[in-house]
């Protein structure tokens, strides 16, 4: 009985994630995208994505995922107590020039933002964009913590259900330097499941 309740519990566990207020964030239907980090934070990072609510996006980040583009992509820009970003498979990929990761998008087009009233909490994951809110294209952030200026703002495509700590062990960036990460933590392989 002591067996089956421990693997009941760890089942449950395995199958959600907290959120800020410790209240469960159930893995939806998915997709799921499964981030292997590597460098010197190193783990897996199951996302479970949110078609239902920006069905665009998820599908941008699905067809990118599925043609590896994320494989060896950094995580350039890591501020702690805010988020982890990610993303940029043009300027960003890991053993090539980085400095202008970031600035970059993938060989499609930007989309269109797809606001909710979701909300930015703990283990979110937006799309990041520049001051176009029609701008996003490749890059996505995780949130370390809630930033609820972010809410409508940026286009909310998932929230992490597991690896939260792996997430939280990303390599951080200089403040002063608004993030920019020296050596940065990579996503080694991106699938979708």
């Amino acid at each position: 009985m002591r067996k089956l309740l421990a693997a009941t519990v760890l089942a449950f566990a395995a199958s959600t994630a907290f959120a800020q207020d410790g209240t469960t964030v159930p893995d939806g239907p998915g997709p799921n995208l499964v981030l292997e980090i590597g460098g010197e934070t190193e783990g897996r990072v199951v996302i479970d994505l949110l078609p239902d609510v920006a069905p665009q996006h998820v599908e941008r980040i699905t067809q990118l995922a599925n043609e590896h583009a994320y494989d060896d992509v950094v995580f350039h820009r890591v501020i702690g107590g805010f988020m982890a970003q990610t993303g940029d498979v043009q300027f960003g990929k890991r053993g090539g020039d980085i400095q202008m990761a970031g600035m970059g998008g993938s060989k499609y087009g930007d989309l269109p933002a797809e606001f909710s009233n979701r909300s930015f909490t703990r283990g979110m994951v937006g799309m990041a964009r520049s001051s176009d809110p029609d701008s996003a294209n490749s890059q996505f952030f995780i949130m370390f913590e809630a930033a609820p200026h972010l809410d409508g703002q940026y286009t909310i495509v998932g929230h992490v259900v597991e690896g939260m700590e792996v997430v939280d062990a990303i390599k951080k960036g200089a403040p002063q330097l608004n993030g920019l990460v020296e050596d940065p933590d990579y996503i080694v392989t991106a699938t979708v499941e």
